[in-house]
């Protein structure tokens, strides 16, 4: 990729993680496309009124000829349709938590929870704690927390929780 990226295309998008982040980037200017086999809502509803076109199943036609960025689910293997056409086009590809270092947590104070058992749970209260506190955190849990309302906010707060999976393919 050269340049400054404009257009992100984003396969798999309906997943809770790659919706939370391809919002996050409408949400700063960026255009945003993306495809998925499972459109439905809520995640369907949230993505389109932030303006980001969707598109159901997966066709090489689908990734817009202006695409600067190609964001690729952990779920999508090679024979998907659209993930060949990325490698045949030879265009710019990235992975979930590339795109989360290039983009979010680059220059911040990452506080990234693991282990075995527990992890969104405590991820969601050292979130809470840290808004409490009065630090307003970005933040990006693999669940939804009453107390917070949604699992990821992405703010100009100089801190970022997120939760950290052990999983080869996440």
């Amino acid at each position: 990729m050269t340049g400054n990226p404009r257009n992100f295309h984003f396969i798999g998008i309906c997943g809770t993680a790659m919706g939370s982040v391809a919002a996050a980037l409408r949400e700063r200017g960026f255009v945003v496309t993306g495809s998925d086999d499972n459109i439905y809502p809520p995640m369907s509803t949230f993505l389109e009124s932030r303006g980001i076109r969707l598109s159901a199943g997966f066709k090489p036609e689908n990734i817009p000829g202006d695409t600067d960025v190609v964001v690729i689910g952990n779920a999508m293997k090679r024979g998907n349709p659209e993930v060949e056409a990325v490698l045949n086009r030879k265009l710019y590809y990235l992975s979930l938590p590339a795109v989360l270092q290039q983009f979010f947590l680059r220059n911040r104070h990452n506080l990234v929870v693991t282990g075995t058992h527990g992890k969104t749970t405590t991820t969601a209260l050292l979130t809470w704690i840290m808004t409490r506190a009065g630090f307003e955190p970005s933040y990006m849990i693999g669940g939804i927390p009453k107390n917070l309302g949604q699992g990821a906010l992405f703010s100009d707060s100089k801190f970022f929780v997120i939760e950290g999976d052990e999983y080869d393919s996440a």
